[in-house]
């Protein structure tokens, strides 16, 4: 879906260079700087692609257990949340200390990493307890309430994966003039969320449409409705434990990078140990061991702090 943004901007480019030909060469520049950007956000899209992946895997899980017509206000509600975190904090924030400070931006993507590994954690630790005290408080709550909670929820963690997909783009474009990067972040900022909420809405309306086939008179299309409907909760239970993995994985993995560069070693050579014994087994065998071992590092550091949290005197106790 980015990729046809990214095409469709290569066409506009394509065609405002021959409407240019016949005025000043201030106008072919100014379609050149056009390509240029295209090309930055194109390359900045794909290298982030997996983040991306991973944010469409963890969102849908913050809808799952609402009424169906609160779904897709719920879904815009993060996605306006999104657009904000990006074009409003971490756009100009990534540009200023690309600029004036960019020794910070490692530190803080690590601090964010930490967040993740945290939260996954501790979701993970309420699936494994359902009937823990932090359960009972949500299922107390009012649904306007929970709508409230689960929203805010679902915008932090997007502020962190992100500030992941920002940094990446940011990465690409490093060499650009400082206009050029603004212009390449803005694309990736509006595509990519774009695409995440689009797929995350048609994920969570797809158990409607699959009543609105049940209906149909073929009797093919309604089985495939009827399968629809009865498989959408297995997949939004298995998807919901994918985005949780996910949250592990890209926080790990961002823990592990920035310890390394900042000469904590070990982490990331146990990781690629692990993705160099199964070379021999394929790319998808080298992902499912730099997932696994990322997942396995965010999965203790995540529980480190749930931990440590969790022995801190608590309000009220």
């Amino acid at each position: 879906m980015a990729s046809g943004l990214f095409a469709l901007l290569d066409d506009i480019a394509a065609i405002a260079k021959v409407a240019a030909a016949s005025i000043d060469d201030i106008g072919t520049m100014a379609v050149s700087s056009l390509d240029d950007t295209a090309a930055a956000a194109a390359k900045a899209s794909a290298k982030a692609a997996g983040v991306v992946v991973d944010d469409a895997a963890v969102t849908p899980r913050y809808v799952v257990g609402f009424s169906a017509d609160r779904e897709i206000p719920i879904v815009a509600k993060i996605a306006r949340g999104s657009l904000k975190n990006k074009l409003v904090i971490l756009l100009p924030g990534a540009l200023a200390l690309s600029y004036f400070l960019p020794v910070a931006i490692t530190p803080l993507l690590m601090a964010g990493g930490a967040f993740l590994c945290f939260e996954g954690a501790e979701k993970l630790w309420e699936k494994l307890t359902p009937e823990d005290e932090a359960a009972l408080e949500e299922a107390a709550l009012d649904p306007a309430e929970k709508e409230r909670t689960m929203v805010s929820g679902a915008i932090r963690t997007d502020m962190i994966l992100s500030a992941e997909i920002m940094a990446i783009a940011l990465g690409t474009v490093e060499e650009a003039p400082i206009a050029e990067q603004a212009a390449a972040l803005t694309v990736v900022a509006l595509g990519i969320t774009a695409m995440v909420y689009g797929a995350v809405a048609l994920i969570v309306k797809a158990d409607d449409f699959g009543v609105f086939l049940a209906r149909k008179n073929n009797g093919a299309v309604a089985a495939f409705g009827r399968g629809l409907v009865s498989g959408m909760p297995a997949f939004l239970a298995v998807l919901g434990w994918v985005g949780l993995l996910a949250m592990l994985w890209v926080g790990g993995h961002i823990v592990i990078d920035g310890l390394h560069k900042f000469g904590v070693h070990l982490p990331h050579e146990l990781l690629h140990a692990a993705m160099h014994a199964v070379e021999g087994a394929g790319s998808f065998a080298r992902w499912l061991a730099e997932a696994g071992g990322s997942g396995l590092f965010g999965i203790l550091l995540g529980g480190l702090i749930v931990a440590a949290l969790h022995t801190l005197p608590r309000k009220g106790h």
